[in-house]
């Protein structure tokens, strides 16, 4: 398996990006996303995954990076050409944090989405990474009024409710899941885990935050601890691991259309 959403750019990895991977695979993660959430972080996520096989990368603003000014346009568009990024994003709204105001999340949300639209116009075919914190009944309304394939959306780190949930669901989108969904304080999360459809779930650590149990509270967490999640999640769903890890790398192959790596790079 892979770890679908972490941020190897972050300073808790500067010169471990090596060893940190050295330890996912031995864990049986073979690769990663790493998610860029600024337009000059994209460009470093691009290095990553230029230097590693096994690493791929996203371009997009993260909402509570919105008043992060300029945003550098050209410079997202550069990193989605390369076949090295996978999709556009983390993108979305927040409505946890106080700061960035709404009043600036907003506008640039309906820039960047309107920018990923053009982009599709001229053949940038990419998925879309959804940060939705918060936000769902304001969100899935701006989103079903893009063009994009919703079926081209995966909601990342869902820590909702079963009934929001199901609202991710009805709009059409993946579901992905973190450590959260293994916390014992957690409980709606797990409970929203078993409604997703086996075709519609994927795994990830939004490392370096968020480490599952059994080790909550590691900081950083790394993307070998998404194993934990995934585990934890075929016990939930009452899977076997085998089956319920070749699933989500069905699921992480035909959302992202790439070859999860049997072994490490």
């Amino acid at each position: 398996m892979i770890d679908t959403h972490c941020h190897l750019t972050f300073p808790d990895y500067a010169g471990r990006i090596d060893e940190t991977l050295a330890r996912a695979a031995a864990a049986g993660v073979t690769g990663a996303i790493t998610i860029s959430t600024t337009t000059r972080d994209c460009l470093d996520a691009l290095r990553v995954a230029e230097e590693y096989d096994n690493v791929w990368c996203t371009s997009g603003v993260h909402p509570c990076h919105s008043d992060d000014t300029p945003h550098d346009w050209k410079a997202i568009r550069r990193v989605a050409e390369h076949p090295r990024c996978v999709a556009w994003g983390e993108l979305g709204l927040d409505n946890h944090h106080p700061e960035p105001n709404r009043s600036v999340q907003d506008p640039v949300l309906a820039e960047q989405l309107a920018f990923i639209e053009s982009c599709a116009a001229d053949g940038i075919d990419l998925p879309v990474v959804i940060h939705c914190r918060e936000a769902f009944a304001d969100l899935i309304p701006i989103l079903r009024a893009s063009t994009l394939d919703r079926s081209r959306y995966v909601f990342h780190c869902f820590t909702g409710t079963p009934d929001e949930a199901r609202m991710v669901l009805d709009f059409g989108a993946m579901i992905s899941f973190t450590g959260v969904v293994t916390y014992r304080n957690a409980k709606g999360v797990a409970e929203a885990a078993k409604l997703v459809p086996d075709d519609r779930i994927m795994v990830e650590t939004d490392a370096p935050f968020l480490s599952p149990e059994p080790v909550r509270g590691t900081r950083p967490c790394e993307p070998a601890f998404s194993r934990h999640t995934a585990e934890f999640l075929a016990k939930l769903r009452g899977v076997g691991w085998n089956a319920f890890h070749e699933q989500i790398n069905a699921n992480t192959e035909s959302f992202f259309r790439i070859k999860v790596p049997e072994h490490a790079s």
